[in-house]
């Protein structure tokens, strides 16, 4: 079992740096440094005190299955918006997504519908237009992409984008978390 490959993605994940998870356990950075490498064991005391900073009990630590991540999600992981009044949906293809660095979702527009209009962030998007036209406009400019082709921006400024076809359009959209 490698344990330092374990310690350092709960260190990754609570977004640690291997100084701060020193700092916490008045360690060395080279001490953690080591550890992750596995080059260096902890002892069982030192190992309990990582861990509980880390926000991981030695069962969890231990328990392969529990740390299994989902990879595959289907249709009833997904989840649907319809807003009729500006006559688009939204489908979420994976659980909880607005939570992780990235966001991924279908958007689907009926004829004349648009999204609505976001403030500047730090997110960048992607999209590509899976059927029909969309326009995106970002601050003060305007661009059209078709089927077959994909956009992306970073949302410095504010944007929206809207069905630009006789008919309807759709799109596949991700973007990343506005904090980051």
């Amino acid at each position: 079992m490698q344990i330092g490959k374990k310690i350092k993605n709960l260190r990754l994940k609570k977004g640690l740096t291997q100084e701060e998870l020193g700092e916490r356990t008045d360690l060395s950075k080279g001490y953690i440094s080591q550890l992750e490498r596995d080059l260096s064991s902890p002892s069982i005391e030192t190992f309990f005190t990582i861990l509980e900073v880390l926000g991981c009990s030695p069962s969890q630590f231990f328990d392969e299955e529990e740390r299994k991540q989902k990879v595959v999600y289907t249709q009833e992981d997904q989840t649907f918006y319809d807003d009729q009044e500006r006559g688009y949906q939204i489908q979420w293809l994976v659980p909880e997504s607005n939570e992780k660095e990235m966001e991924p979702i279908r958007l689907t527009f009926k004829e004349n519908g648009e999204f609505k209009t976001f403030e500047p962030s730090l997110s960048e998007t992607f999209g590509y237009v899976l059927k029909g036209q969309v326009q995106v406009r970002l601050g003060r400019h305007t661009y059209i992409a078709k089927t077959g082709e994909s956009i992306y921006f970073h949302a410095s400024e504010e944007h929206k984008i809207i069905n630009d076809h006789k008919g309807m359009s759709e799109l596949l959209l991700v973007a990343t978390d506005s904090y980051l």
